[in-house]
């Protein structure tokens, strides 16, 4: 076939669901496409699949032959196959070591030194005056300061692993991202070696006096790579998105300003509500399958696509309304199951903090700019907006 739908899908509006996405979904809750490098792969859409195949033991991340397995972008991470024949025994191992350090008693007690730094931007912004961009000034800087706290990397360095970030998210450019993961996992090891002599107060100390002996080097090395950058990018990501919602959406911001309990569902509407080319997570089926009565051969590629899960009418009346009344809002922008996303409370915590601080503590905030002239980070993991330049 040379006629499938390829991915990043065109969009009408900055946050609307792509029409091509949409027309697949009231097809059909899966479909083929083209991911990005121009593979063949099966798109999930709908919400009850793609809940139900997060939690399915019959897809995952390897494949019998990594090389020839259907890729989704070229960025070095998430993009294809991995080679991990105890795969399931692996992630369940890293998912008990994490644990301690995302429980929700450790968040209460990150709480106040979030507050402060979201305050002490603020601060400075207002000390400023406007316009300024929201992504350089607070987005960006906030997730970093806050994962490197919990990781124990130097803040000091950020320059360079968030430059390093922006090369191992690079989906175009298959070199330039395996070189920035090459160098971001150079930098850790060596972290790690100051950490064996210099333990501080943090995840990679803790991890070593825990398991120092049971995991090795460069195995710790990639796992603290991956939190480095999953860690900030994904919430980067959505207090821009957020802040553009409420902006664009004053109804929703003065509800949010009024009523204090609305604050936990307005987070969880933000969640839902992200910015997507209609692609999604990448599995391969283990073994011959269906799905919704689909046959899948095994090997396929799977794409489990939660942001157009999220916007299905069936489990969101309503869907393309940002709604921070919304009930019963169980989205999958965390996943689902086994692999529920781990920073989930987190992130959580850092937008509760960010979105009360700035709808309150600048009550005239606005765009700087028509929302039509906002720019998309393109070819980029993680997808989000260069720039949100705002005024007061």
């Amino acid at each position: 076939m040379t006629d499938l739908p390829q991915l990043p899908f065109a969009r009408t509006g900055l946050l609307d669901a792509p029409p091509q996405l949409l027309k697949l979904q009231a097809e059909g809750p899966i479909g083929r496409i083209r991911t990005q490098v121009g593979d063949e792969a099966w798109l999930v859409t709908r919400y009850d699949e793609v809940r139900e195949l997060f939690a399915d033991p019959r897809l995952g991340r390897s494949h019998p032959n990594p090389e020839q397995a259907a890729r989704l972008t070229n960025s070095a991470i998430m993009s294809g196959a991995v080679d991990d024949k105890d795969e399931d025994t692996n992630h369940a191992m890293m998912r008990a070591l994490l644990m301690p350090a995302f429980s929700p008693r450790r968040m209460r007690a990150m709480r106040p030194h979030v507050q402060e730094i979201v305050d002490s931007i603020i601060d400075g912004m207002l000390a400023d005056g406007g316009p300024v961009d929201l992504h350089e000034r607070l987005s960006m800087p906030l997730p970093v300061l806050v994962i490197c706290a919990l990781l124990g990397v130097p803040y000091e360095d950020r320059d360079d692993f968030r430059a390093w970030s922006d090369g191992v998210g690079d989906m175009i450019d298959g070199a330039r991202s395996a070189a920035a993961w090459g160098n971001l996992t150079t930098y850790m090891k060596d972290l790690i070696n100051q950490k064996r002599t210099q333990p501080g107060d943090d995840l990679i100390s803790d991890l070593l006096a825990d398991y120092g002996d049971k995991i090795g080097d460069d195995e710790l090395a990639a796992l603290s790579a991956g939190l480095l950058f999953a860690g900030h990018e994904t919430t980067m990501v959505r207090i821009d998105v957020g802040t553009v919602l409420f902006l664009t959406n004053p109804d929703q911001r003065e509800a949010y300003v009024q009523d204090d309990k609305l604050a936990a569902s307005a987070i969880e509407e933000v969640l839902r509500c992200g910015i997507n080319g209609g692609g999604g997570l990448l599995r391969y089926a283990r073994e011959d399958m269906e799905i919704a009565g689909t046959k899948i051969k095994a090997g396929d590629a799977v794409l489990l696509g939660a942001a157009a899960a999220n916007r299905d009418e069936r489990a969101f009346p309503d869907a393309a309304r940002f709604d921070i009344s919304r009930t019963a809002n169980q989205h999958l922008s965390f996943g689902h199951g086994a692999r529920y996303c781990i920073g989930a409370n987190l992130a959580r915590l850092e937008l509760q903090i960010v979105f009360d601080a700035l709808l309150r503590r600048i009550p005239t905030l606005r765009l700087a700019v028509p929302v039509e002239e906002l720019e998309l980070r393109v070819n980029q993991l993680g997808g989000g907006l260069v720039a949100v330049p705002v005024t007061w």
